[in-house]
């Protein structure tokens, strides 16, 4: 089993993702908020994974005094070693949900910087591709423009429906 832990892989996902170490995005996630909210996201995110991580080494360490090498554990034992091991599971799940959580945040963040390069030009295409798509009226020459398509609810039909 690998001795990386989940507040370690955060770590590294949000350094590669903003490319600065953790301490200077610590200090502009506080001092600057309103300018990258989602840094401030994933870093909020990574404190609750501080917790939980310090939960799963709490009860990691539990369960290995409860059940150490050489050592008959009594039956009133049984207990806490069945409660310790649920609880790191639930604490061990916690830390998965935040590691979760913190590559959403960072998928939003480099679709919504791709999303701001060329919204025009996304603009452009969706125009182009819904203008190829349009009915035209029969009789209409194919120079001039689609009518445009009415806006708003459709009119109501007499007479009950069955």
């Amino acid at each position: 089993m690998s001795d990386t832990t989940a507040l370690d892989q955060a770590t590294a996902m949000i350094e590669k993702a903003w490319d600065r170490p953790i301490e200077a995005l610590e200090s502009l996630a506080v001092r600057r908020p309103a300018e990258d909210p989602l840094l401030r996201s994933a870093m909020h995110i990574r404190s609750t994974l501080v917790v939980s991580n310090d939960a799963v080494a709490v009860h990691q360490d539990r369960l290995h005094a409860l059940t150490r090498s050489g050592h008959v554990p009594a039956f009133y034992d049984l207990e806490r070693i069945t409660s310790s091991a649920v609880d790191l599971r639930v604490a061990q799940a916690e830390s998965r949900a935040a590691l979760q959580a913190i590559s959403h945040v960072i998928e939003a963040r480099e679709a919504a910087a791709t999303a701001d390069r060329a919204p025009a030009v996304r603009l452009a295409q969706a125009a182009v591709a819904r203008s190829a798509h349009a009915p035209r009226a029969l009789g209409q020459p194919p120079d001039q423009p689609a009518p445009s398509a009415a806006v708003g609810p459709p009119v109501a039909a007499t007479g009950p429906r069955r």
